[in-house]
């Protein structure tokens, strides 16, 4: 899991504790536990896993090539 570099104020004992408790109460079936941006991203919760554009492209191009072959 990503977690970003921690500085003074992620590594606040305080943000621990509540992360925590909020971790414990999202396990709670029908709890729906908020966290707040610095929460989130102290979590991972923001992991950039996306397509590049190059490959979105190339993906298109292989699919275009396909259709063409079918067709003859």
């Amino acid at each position: 899991m990503h977690r970003p570099p921690t500085d003074a104020e992620t590594n606040n004992p305080d943000i621990q504790e509540v992360i925590q408790e909020k971790l414990l109460d999202a396990e709670i079936p029908g709890f729906q536990a908020e966290f707040d941006p610095l929460e989130a991203e102290r979590l991972g919760a923001f992991v950039e896993d996306a397509l590049s554009e190059q490959d979105t492209l190339d993906s298109t191009i292989d699919h275009a090539a396909e259709v063409d072959d079918e067709r003859g």
